[in-house]
């Protein structure tokens, strides 16, 4: 079953707290591999949002289960980009057992006028295996389609 949607929390309370909510999964052209989804980003200064067109989820699972499975950590950062670079991902291992995502949310050339930006925190192993499972469900399950 694919999951409808899902948020990831970014920050504490206070104005700097946002969230990144992710939604509205479909194939716009059938059975073709394109896959698109909204990906909108709240917070109390406001909100942006955007379709990201993937071929067939760009294996953001995949990424982030590799992610889980390296819980012990890896030197510098590791990117992954959606089919159109509407939504960018770096991840890097810290001290501590933790990986910072910084989520990136990016205008469509020819315009590109705008960039979103934000950081998530979460501990390296089980909530990354966990992370990557939501998305698995989100897309669809991969070998499903």
């Amino acid at each position: 079953m694919i999951e409808d949607r899902f948020v990831v929390r970014v920050g504490g309370p206070g104005a700097r707290a946002a969230s990144l909510l992710f939604s509205g999964v479909e194939r716009p052209f059938g059975d073709d591999p394109v896959l698109d989804f909204l990906v909108t980003a709240r917070g109390r200064w406001g909100g942006v949002e955007t379709l990201v067109r993937t071929w067939d989820g760009d294996g953001l699972d995949a990424f982030l289960a590799s992610l889980a499975e390296d819980f012990r950590g890896w030197d510098g950062a590791r990117v992954w980009r959606s089919l159109e670079r509407d939504l960018t991902l770096s991840a890097e291992h810290r001290s501590g057992g933790y990986v910072h995502l910084t989520w990136g949310l990016h205008d469509r050339p020819p315009a590109a006028e705008w960039h979103f930006e934000t950081t998530t925190v979460h501990a390296a192993g089980e909530e990354m295996r966990d992370l990557a499972g939501e998305f698995r469900a989100f897309l669809g399950g991969g070998a499903d389609w």
